[in-house]
């Protein structure tokens, strides 16, 4: 049930940094994690999940909603996932055709 965040700003962009399991226990506290930074207009922000390797339905919203916050205040939200399963689980939700997934937070920070 431990789950890490850590935060960097890159340029000027904000990376969050995830580690552990994201369930019905530790979804509440990345919601929180994201919520100061969402609120911001325009705000770029890059979620790092390479090294999560777990997501349920309850962390899925959280995830959903925040993109929709995002969206609402004119920001970007990009997501890095390199975990084959974590991707399967983005692909059969269909969430890999509503977030921008990339293999390395490079690759997020580099995208237009």
């Amino acid at each position: 049930m431990n789950l890490g965040i850590s935060k960097d700003l890159i340029g000027h962009v904000l990376v969050v940094h995830v580690s552990g399991d994201l369930d019905v226990y530790t979804a509440p506290q990345l919601k929180e994690a994201l919520a100061d930074t969402l609120a911001a207009d325009g705000a770029a922000l890059v979620l790092d999940l390479s090294k999560v390797h777990f997501i349920d339905s309850t962390a899925l919203g959280v995830l959903a909603s925040s993109l929709q916050q995002s969206k609402s205040h004119e920001g970007d939200l990009r997501l890095v996932i390199d975990d084959p399963y974590l991707l399967k689980i983005f692909h059969i939700t269909g969430f890999d055709d509503v977030f921008a997934v990339y293999p390395k937070v490079a690759d997020a920070l580099s995208a237009r």
